[in-house]
């Protein structure tokens, strides 16, 4: 009998394996990208406005603007992990090249108004690249086998079994659909042969491994792509001559793969099991919204003060996932549960926290500039929904515990000489952990150049981020986890069109 893939929605009793505390950073943080000027001062724009991505900081910036123009930026990101597992270090280095934003600008000025100048803009900026590798090579005494082990416990060994003419991928998505998340896993495990059950009854529920083994050796790859774009439609303002207020409504969109692959070997001679594969695959797609406000105020000729206001993101998302094992004692037929195998989740949404940021600048006339941001962002205020999902409620209760107050500081500054632009910046943003040992605090610098031609611009950035962040190879059984050094490099390139 011929077999094809299937497809079957997994009901939303799984959610509490699929969506968690990582999901709510991950569409939480925004990385320094947008146009090479804006990246090459730290992104410290808020009081200075005048650059399409500075409207991802204060909405009111474009009133700056004294004509329209035209913004197209492409930027190479590097990504170099280094990372430790156990005793050993591996590093990892991949490049990616995206157009990562287009914008622009119409300027309408006005003579008999007490608004002096009215700005029109749209803007499209890749908020977030998650195109990312790391590989951890070494030791552990934690197998694989404890993680089927937690799943299992409690379980029906009836549940476990493949029914009489029944192909053993419909048993897969069968179980998941009607038993969750967790009793898939088990059977999983159950069908790899790593665990046995300690009666062979349908009404068994207690189970042991069947990995013997004081240490084992694990190779874990996780490679994720994708993205989180926003773009923005922005109205704004200047009034009189030393007010400036804008509004913009960002329309975020999202795609995220995640693979994982798992080798564990260095059992015991005499162990039954002698390898054992264990691979996952991860699809998020979706879409957000936010809005945003925010005013700019010249208090001299010299210096601006600037204030805005950053909306959650309402992100709605679906999830797909697919599994395969294989091991010494697997049953013949497990190679027909593979990645074509996919379990579809029920959508569910995320709502990130506000932001509030206060900036100041001061103007060196056509000589240059010195700016500084500081924004405050609480991450316990993020929640996944629907808040009434019972696993929600109790994720949402461990976010609250666990992330706290970020605190991010941006500086900038640009030097003109004649038509040539020298810029420079730095920022500090605090982990989102409260202990902050899971993330560590984040610390970037940035320089760039830039050559106005009069009617157009060519800019060029460069930017260099770093931070440790811990993870776990997997959420349940066990808590293996490695520390990743992580260093982004992003290298842009730039040109504006003035009209």
């Amino acid at each position: 009998m011929k077999r094809v893939t299937t497809f079957i929605i997994v009901l939303v009793c799984t959610y509490a394996s699929a969506q968690n505390i990582n999901d709510v950073l991950r569409y939480s943080t925004e990385n320094l990208l947008g146009t090479p000027r804006f990246q090459a001062m730290g992104g410290a724009f808020g009081a200075l406005g005048g650059d399409l991505s500075a409207l991802n900081v204060n909405p009111a910036g474009s009133a700056v603007f004294n004509y329209g123009q035209i913004t197209i930026s492409g930027s190479n990101y590097n990504r170099d992990n280094e990372v430790l597992f156990g005793n050993s270090t591996r590093t990892t280095d991949i490049n990616s090249v995206e157009l990562n934003q287009v914008g622009g600008v119409f300027v309408f000025e006005s003579t008999d108004s007490p608004w002096k100048k009215l700005a029109l803009s749209f803007n499209y900026d890749l908020a977030q690249n998650f195109d990312n590798e790391f590989v951890a090579s070494g030791n552990t005494t934690q197998g694989i086998d404890n993680y089927f082990l937690n799943f299992a416990q409690g379980q029906s060994l009836g549940n476990l079994r493949v029914q009489q003419g029944e192909f053993i991928e419909d048993a897969y998505l069968d179980i998941g659909a009607s038993l969750g998340f967790g009793a898939q896993q088990a059977f999983l495990g159950f069908q790899a042969g790593l665990i046995e059950p300690t009666e062979d009854d349908d009404a068994n529920t207690s189970y042991f491994s069947n990995a013997e083994y004081s240490s084992v050796n694990q190779e874990y790859l996780q490679s994720t792509t994708g993205y989180n774009s926003k773009f923005t439609l922005n109205f704004a303002g200047q009034y009189q001559e030393n007010l400036y207020l804008g509004a913009s409504l960002n329309f975020h969109s999202v795609l995220y793969d995640r693979l994982t692959l798992l080798d564990e070997s260095g059992y015991d001679t005499d162990s039954p099991v002698q390898f054992t594969t264990f691979d996952n695959f991860l699809r998020t797609e979706g879409y957000g919204f936010s809005f945003s406000v925010g005013a700019i105020a010249k208090l001299n000729d010299n210096l601006r003060i600037g204030g805005s206001y950053q909306s959650p993101t309402w992100y709605e998302l679906t999830d797909d996932t697919s599994q395969r094992i294989n091991s010494t004692l697997a049953v013949s037929d497990i190679n027909f549960i593979d990645f074509g195998i996919v379990n579809l989740f029920e959508e569910y949404r995320i709502q990130t926290p506000a932001k509030i940021t206060g900036s100041a600048a001061v103007i060196f006339g056509k000589d240059g500039l010195l700016s500084f941001d500081y924004s405050y962002q609480d991450m316990s205020q993020a929640e996944l929904r629907p808040t009434t999902d019972a696993n929600f409620a109790a994720e949402n209760e461990f976010i609250a515990n666990q992330l706290g107050v970020v605190n991010t500081y941006r500086a900038g500054g640009e030097v003109r000489i004649d038509k040539l632009s020298l810029r420079g910046g730095y920022r500090y943003e605090e982990s989102p952990y409260e202990n902050g040992e899971i993330i560590g605090d984040l610390t970037g610098f940035s320089g760039g150049i830039g050559y106005n031609f009069g009617g157009s611009r060519l800019d060029l950035a460069f930017s260099r981020s770093e931070q440790d962040v811990s993870t776990l190879l997997f959420e349940s059984g066990l808590d293996s986890s490695v520390m990743v050094n992580n260093i982004n490099t992003n290298v842009t390139l730039g040109y504006t069109l003035k009209f």
